[in-house]
């Protein structure tokens, strides 16, 4: 397997893929990578998006930093972008004290933006249907 380095919002991560093969082709896909400026920051994107699921699923800062291979300090400076960008913060946290045990959790408002985020997705995937189907047509098979 060969070992592509993909951008997120979190910075870089390692994504494995498979080497082209000529015999054997992928099937294709449409994936749009929608963002939300605020001025010049991006107030949410695919990564931040993928960071709020990690928090969601475990808890902690640490872990969701590691599931995507960055380090903490990056997934700190982007839950800070998030939380500055919108009116209330989409990230809670609270403090470990000397024996750790903090931990971080989605706000309802960061709930609310997730939830309205994925919408906007599906949205974009349902207007973009009837040109990603002549585009398939164009692609091998």
């Amino acid at each position: 397997m060969g070992e592509e380095f993909g951008h997120t919002n979190g910075g870089l991560r390692r994504a494995r893929r498979r080497v082209h093969n000529p015999v054997v082709m992928a099937k294709a896909q449409l994936r749009p990578r929608l963002r939300i400026l605020l001025g010049t920051e991006i107030a949410l994107g695919p990564g931040k998006v993928e960071l709020m699921e990690a928090l969601r699923e475990t808890g902690s800062i640490t872990e969701a930093a590691k599931r995507m291979e960055m380090s903490y300090m990056r997934a700190w400076t982007l839950i800070r972008t998030m939380n500055r960008c919108f009116k209330e913060p989409l990230v809670s946290t609270t403090h470990g004290g000397p024996h750790g045990g903090g931990g971080a959790a989605l706000t309802p408002a960061g709930r609310k933006a997730l939830a309205l985020y994925r919408h906007i997705n599906v949205l974009c995937l349902r207007a973009t249907a009837p040109a990603w189907k002549e585009i398939q047509k164009l692609l091998r098979e």
